[in-house]
């Protein structure tokens, strides 16, 4: 039964990606065969679920139990599209078999979802969900509109407000698309020719291998959008070197659990969610581009600098020339995968291609260019790694965001997101936006923890984005506030996915490493008030107004980043001056909101600023611990 189990797996996995495929290429119209996007993914849920409940076994092995239960999740989603355009048409009262597999199915898919994805997520939709039933109980403004509980379940199950809603939309019609190119870069060699690259260019320098994690994982992430997919293929070299280098196993895994996660707002490609900011704010793609170009910049700038004085505190050395790849050498083997990222390029800004689209067949350039570089074609391994990691990737991605049509159905049906909407709008009238926005971003991190960042964007901008714009923050501000604070909610403890892979990858202690990492990444907590009050640094404003911005927040972030360097003199005089570094990189960085986005003192403030970090940096030798520690 095991080995039957097994082959039936594997079947589940390639699956996946293979029906994606074929719902972005349209194959089945070309066989006159209409389907819904409903009964796509209603197939494509159950195939997940199957496979995730037979991936993890409750006992030692997956027997005769747990094929059962496989079974039984993708019938009670498959009998979902059998049935969908006769219940849209008919819409016949509702019975035991519409409710009945519903129920069976949610709950199947819940049980997947905890397996996949763990209990901690698992346990927050389980609360949402028992809410949409007893909600009518609860005082105050959390009383909510409740239904009965079967025309709830039946919903939830096939109504586009529900499970296969505007999550599983974006996510198969999108997402996925991007998942599948940046797995065949990664079993094609892609992600090995990016990291020899930051390798030949970053090795030798000063903590070389950190600035390798900073470059590689950015480049990397920016084309895969899947942070733990990105630490899982560049951390396995770079974190390893790190240590090798003398990072202790903490840095070395929150370096690269930040840097991975900072790959989904580096442009041009930003992973996949700057797509979807761009069809709800229905602008063009390369708008959400250039309005988040300056803060990407700004958060591998900071970045790279505090590796750079992580390194100079503990005088960490780089690896030895000799023994580092020749970025020439690299380039002369590796050219085929620059290539299928420029057709990528072209496709989606000169031809204008459905992002989908235009990464299947930036996919599809690379496995031409392989047969001519190699003169055969992929073999039998390649194929195997790439359509099964395929789908070990997008199982748990495919349950959350089934799982957050799950939280968005029930808001939208109970009027929690409106009433949520309203109090956030009234807190900010009644004590100013900053109350709000602190509110809003503590939500985006708590609704966030274990969700992909594309998922939360759309939970988030579904329910609290037109609280931030009816409160002044101009539509692309608030919708890049609430990508940050998505992004980040990967790195901020208590659950910190990205910190948690990256620890165990290190071998380090998870919560030493989470911290680690929301230091590092400070930055990316403090930039979405900036451009909250002062939109110019997305770009928006005059040119004076834009200048200033990015001045006084490059300003500013050397500050942040330099406070690294102090932090651990392990005295009283390293931790106030790393305070008073923190303090001043506030004050230099939000100047143009207190002095004004067009005031030319703003200039002589981000001059200040500069002078302090030359003073500090030049004065860190007597800070700075022994080499030794």
């Amino acid at each position: 039964m095991e080995k039957f189990n097994g082959t039936l797996l594997r079947i589940l996995l390639a699956a996946i990606p293979l029906i994606g495929i074929g719902w972005i290429l349209a194959v089945t119209d070309y066989f006159g065969i209409a389907l819904t996007f409903q009964q796509v993914i209603a197939v494509v849920l159950g195939t997940a679920c199957a496979a995730a409940l037979l991936k993890k076994p409750y006992f030692e092995k997956a027997g005769f139990f747990e094929f059962l239960l496989a079974v039984i999740a993708f019938l009670s989603w498959f009998w979902m599209a059998y049935n969908f355009e006769e219940w849209v048409i008919s819409g016949d009262e509702l019975g035991i078999a519409k409710w009945g597999p519903a129920a069976v199915a949610i709950t199947l898919m819940m049980e997947g979802l905890r397996k996949s994805a763990g209990k901690i997520i698992a346990a927050l939709v389980w609360v949402l969900l028992l809410y949409g039933f007893v909600g009518d109980y609860l005082p105050g403004v959390l009383e909510a509109t409740v239904d009965p509980a079967a025309e709830t379940i039946h919903y939830l199950y096939y109504d586009n407000n529900g499970v296969p809603g505007l999550v599983l939309q974006v996510v198969l019609n999108l997402v996925l698309a991007f998942i599948i190119f940046g797995k065949l870069m990664e079993v094609s060699g892609g992600t090995a020719f990016l990291t020899d690259i930051a390798m030949g260019w970053m090795g030798h320098r000063r903590g070389g291998p950190a600035k390798v994690a900073v470059v590689a994982s950015s480049a990397f992430g920016t084309i895969s959008g899947s942070t733990v997919g990105n630490i899982m293929s560049t951390g396995i070299v770079t974190i390893p070197l790190m240590k090798k280098t003398g990072f202790k196993p903490e840095y070395a895994g929150a370096i690269e659990a930040v840097a991975s996660n900072g790959g989904q707002i580096a442009p041009p490609v930003m992973g996949a969610t700057a797509f979807i900011i761009a069809e709800f704010l229905e602008v063009p793609y390369q708008d959400v581009v250039i309005a988040a170009a300056v803060p990407a910049l700004l958060y591998f700038l900071v970045l790279f600098i505090q590796v750079d004085a992580v390194a100079r505190r503990f005088s960490l050395r780089g690896l030895n020339k000799t023994d580092l790849p020749v970025v020439i050498d690299v380039l002369k083997v590796g050219w085929v995968f620059i290539l299928p990222i420029a057709i990528l390029m072209y496709f989606l800004f000169w031809l204008g291609y459905p992002p989908g689209v235009a990464a299947l067949y930036s996919a599809a350039s690379l496995i031409v260019l392989m047969v001519i570089r190699d003169r055969q074609p992929p073999n039998k391994e390649h194929w195997k790694n790439f359509l099964f990691g395929s789908g070990e990737i997008l199982i748990p991605l495919l349950l959350i965001a089934g799982a957050a049509g799950i939280i968005l159905g029930v808001m939208n049906a109970t009027g929690l997101a409106f009433q949520l909407s309203i109090i956030l709008t009234h807190l900010g009238e009644t004590h100013g936006i900053l109350v709000m926005l602190l509110l809003t971003s503590l939500i985006c991190i708590i609704l966030g923890m274990g969700m992909p960042t594309a998922t939360v964007y759309i939970v988030l901008v579904s329910v609290i984005g037109p609280a931030l714009i009816k409160m002044g923050l101009v539509p692309m501000g608030a919708h890049l506030f609430l990508f940050y604070f998505g992004l980040i909610s990967m790195l901020t403890p208590p659950v910190a996915i990205a910190s948690m892979v990256a620890a165990e990858m290190a071998g380090a202690d998870m919560w030493k490493t989470g911290f680690i990492g929301v230091q590092l990444a400070a930055t990316a907590y403090l930039l979405p008030y900036l451009w909250a009050f002062n939109p110019a640094l997305i770009l928006e404003g005059t040119t004076v107004a834009i200048i200033y911005a990015i001045t006084t927040a490059i300003s500013g972030g050397f500050l942040l980043a330099h406070s690294v360097t102090v932090l651990g003199a392990g005295n009283i005089i390293g931790w106030l001056s790393a305070i008073g570094m923190y303090v001043a990189a506030l004050v230099v960085g939000s100047s143009t909101i207190w002095l004004g986005v067009e005031n030319p003192l703003v200039l002589a403030v981000a001059a200040v600023g500069m002078g302090v970090v030359f003073v500090i940096t030049n004065t860190v030798a007597f800070l700075r611990p022994n080499a030794a520690e």
